[in-house]
């Protein structure tokens, strides 16, 4: 029977949620001080309908403070414009892509924040209600290897192959590689390996955050199609409702849809060009500087990192000081790579 575990890591502007599934991370939740939460999976708002398109059943909302979101509707229902909703996030946004939002009723007023999203140890209890949430150093070395499988894009398969996944705007690619893995029979071989690296997939997609259509290269040639659906059932099942799971084509390959719910790892991560944000190096900055506070008492701790991640850094070092004491000191250097800690005491 597989087993979860659930981690807390709260640093100096960012709570970090880990869930391990049979000691692999499955699920990693960032929230970020300052970031907007009504534009967070599960908030509940108040917005106004600002234009609508019949042609596509989709109006698109106002949520106030220039924050957007669309609402699809059925056929038969008709909404106006100036109309005023009750909705609730079910698709955060992404890079190009407005939030999706589900209409919960008529209101009143102007656009605002009714309930704002559940927090990263609610969201953690909501996955597993009977796991204990686990903090401290464990939290910590679980979430950074989190976030590093997240950024990763070949994965190895236990007994040989890998698994690559990558994704396009228009879907995830994933590619199953046999590589070294042996066996006397050939066909039996590609079959273990399909069927073991279906739950991986599914494992990485959910710790990836990523949903959307999905393409499966499958290895070999000849497969059990019914075997692979059932396993593809059984790996994709945590992702239900609204997962769609189609026949192994003569190409090979296995397509399926998996609802797109929080936005991706990636995105929360990275900026545009797929590199570390400063505000994701500010992150592990600070956390370095509070690692390095508790492991030295009283040393001053003086850091050296580029400008960007600098003003990053520099929001959130009064509440390392409030806890640590004024002890740390942080340097802009030009010459520092984005991506470079430089932490010492003095």
């Amino acid at each position: 029977m597989s087993q979860r575990l659930l981690y807390l890591d709260q640093a100096p502007g960012e709570t970090r949620g880990v869930v391990l599934l049979d000691g692999e991370p499955e699920h990693l939740l960032i929230q970020r001080e300052g970031e907007d939460l009504r534009l967070r999976l599960g908030a509940r708002l108040v917005a106004r309908v600002a234009s609508v398109e019949p042609a596509i059943s989709t109006a698109f909302l106002d949520l106030g403070s220039d924050a957007e979101a669309i609402l699809p509707f059925a056929p038969d229902v008709r909404h106006k414009i100036g109309e005023i909703l009750a909705v609730e996030i079910r698709t955060e946004p992404r890079r190009g892509k407005l939030a999706v939002v589900r209409a919960l009723g008529p209101e009143e007023g102007s656009p605002r924040l009714l309930e704002p999203p559940r927090s990263v140890a609610d969201r953690l209890r909501a996955l597993d209600r009977h796991a204990e949430i686990i903090e401290g150093r464990q939290a910590r070395v679980a979430a950074d290897d989190a976030e590093a499988q997240a950024l990763s894009v070949i994965f190895p398969l236990p007994g040989g192959g890998d698994v690559a996944i990558e994704t396009t705007r228009a879907l995830t690619a994933v590619d199953i590689d046999l590589g070294a893995r042996k066996g006397a029979e050939p066909k039996r071989v590609t079959r273990q390996a399909n069927l073991a690296a279906l739950h991986h997939i599914a494992r990485l997609l959910r710790l990836k955050g990523l949903g959307g259509l999905i393409v499966i290269d499958l290895v070999g040639r000849g497969h059990d199609g019914a075997a692979l659906m059932t396993a593809a059932r059984a790996a994709f099942g945590p992702d239900n409702p609204g997962v769609a799971i189609g026949p192994v084509t003569r190409f090979g390959t296995m397509e399926l849809t998996v609802p797109r719910r929080a936005r991706p790892v990636g995105e929360i991560l990275c900026d545009a060009s797929g590199r570390a944000s400063a505000r994701t190096v500010a992150g592990r900055l600070l956390r370095r500087l509070q690692d390095e506070a508790q492991a030295q008492p009283g040393a001053r701790l003086v850091a050296r990192c580029s400008p960007d991640v600098a003003r990053e850094v520099g929001a959130f070092l009064p509440l390392l000081a409030q806890r640590f004491g004024e002890r740390f000191t942080v340097r802009a250097d030009l010459t520092v790579p984005r991506d470079h800690l430089d932490v010492g005491a003095e």
